[in-house]
């Protein structure tokens, strides 16, 4: 039997619908940072694997939170692999400091320089340190039609103002959290003890959020005007990544899992609007 928490998110949301016959979770149902509450539930309702979709992702609110986002991100997957047998746990480009450039691969040491990311990166190690089959995916810029993210925030502005400015020296690729689900759907019959260890799935091709913000007003009909801006010009209490490229090798090579171009699965995306 899977478990699929945070259930509610964007990709909670896509692996309801291609994985009906598994257990789905968000915090009402379970919190992960209760051991206990997290062996009774596994016990009690026959849990085999564990996709854990469930993280503190408010990246400037943990700044002045440190607590809880530890509590969700690294308390919470060290509780899960301690009782599951299998579990893909999601992780994040936030892991690294952006100053590369090169696509980071799975063996790339991680330097987080946000509580967000150092968070995520301890939710790492406490799974891989206590989970016997353990998958690591970090991701990146996801987005889909549920919940709050860069594109529904794009279409919406793009509908209310005549021009906006958009972050042009931030580069990494969007990722379609359907795309996602469909990989990790994929992986799960695959994992064994011999593949556990740390991947990277995005979509492929690399732009800024410039230029994904065209994009999606240039597919949605939008005549709002979208003008590249600096960094320095859209302070954030939390550091972004400057450049935060995944390379997807070992994920394709391991697991056969496909990666769609961005610009593809966007418009995709945005024709179910």
């Amino acid at each position: 039997m899977y478990l699929v928490t945070g259930c509610n998110g964007q990709l909670g949301s896509e692996l309801r619908k291609i994985l009906p016959d598994a257990i789905f979770a968000d915090r009402h149902d379970l919190d992960i940072t209760d051991a206990d509450a997290v062996n009774r539930f596994v016990h009690d309702h026959g849990i085999d694997t564990i996709i854990n979709c469930a993280a503190y992702t408010a990246v400037d609110r943990a700044e002045s939170d440190v607590e809880m986002a530890k509590k969700v991100n690294v308390d919470g997957p060290h509780n899960l692999a301690r009782a599951a047998k299998k579990i893909i746990h999601i992780s994040t480009d936030y892991v690294f400091d952006g100053l590369g450039h090169r696509p980071y691969t799975p063996d790339d040491t991680p330097c987080p320089t946000s509580v967000y990311g150092q968070t995520k990166w301890d939710g790492e190690r406490a799974v891989l340190d206590h989970a016997e089959c353990a998958i690591i995916i970090r991701t990146a810029w996801l987005y889909s039609i549920h919940g709050n993210n860069f594109v529904k925030t794009m279409r919406k502005l793009g509908a209310e103002k005549e021009s906006i400015g958009v972050v042009s020296d931030q580069v990494g690729t969007p990722t379609a959290a359907s795309d996602l689900a469909a990989a990790i759907v994929k992986i799960i019959p695959q994992m064994n003890k011999s593949n556990r260890g740390i991947y990277h799935y995005t979509n492929a091709g690399v732009c800024s959020w410039y230029d994904l913000a065209v994009a999606v007003m240039d597919m949605s009909g939008l005549m709002c005007d979208v003008q590249p801006i600096t960094t320095a010009q859209y302070p954030t209490p939390a550091a972004r990544p400057a450049y935060s490229v995944l390379d997807k090798t070992k994920i394709i090579q391991t697991f056969g899992v496909i990666v769609p171009h961005w610009q593809r699965s966007l418009e995709k995306c945005l024709k179910q609007f």
